[in-house]
């Protein structure tokens, strides 16, 4: 059975949507995960904490920026959507890395992974 060319881009066409859309509820988990983590250390704590609370809060304003272009019509080209998505894997794998070391922070640390996976796969199905 032979797929029409029409039908195989309404397939890609729904292909595309759904890892845009899985991207985007990813990098809202992540967004989440990481505003919470961020609240709950003490702001005057250890060095380590305050890393943690930074990488947190820049995490989440990241990934929330990555939500919106998804999201949104924006006018963002190919290129602008492909760097942006760049800019949250990193961020995220950089906050998971952090997280790590943090006890209590391990599902934080997936969230930002799964969010950075997230990112990789729909950056594929860009051409």
């Amino acid at each position: 059975m032979t797929t029409t060319p029409a039908t195989t881009s309404q397939q890609e066409l729904i292909r595309f949507l759904e890892d845009r859309f899985a991207c985007a509820q990813a990098c809202s988990e992540c967004a989440r995960a990481c505003a919470l983590r961020a609240s709950a250390v003490d702001p005057g704590g250890t060095d380590q904490q305050e890393l943690v609370r930074r990488k947190g809060i820049m995490c989440a304003e990241v990934c929330d920026a990555t939500c919106r272009v998804l999201s949104e019509q924006n006018g963002l080209d190919e290129a602008g959507i492909r760097a942006q998505l760049e800019w949250c894997r990193t961020v995220c794998l950089e906050s998971a890395h952090v997280f790590d070391g943090f006890p209590g922070a391990e599902q934080t640390a997936e969230a930002c992974r799964a969010c950075a996976r997230a990112c990789t796969e729909f950056m594929a199905t860009l051409s």
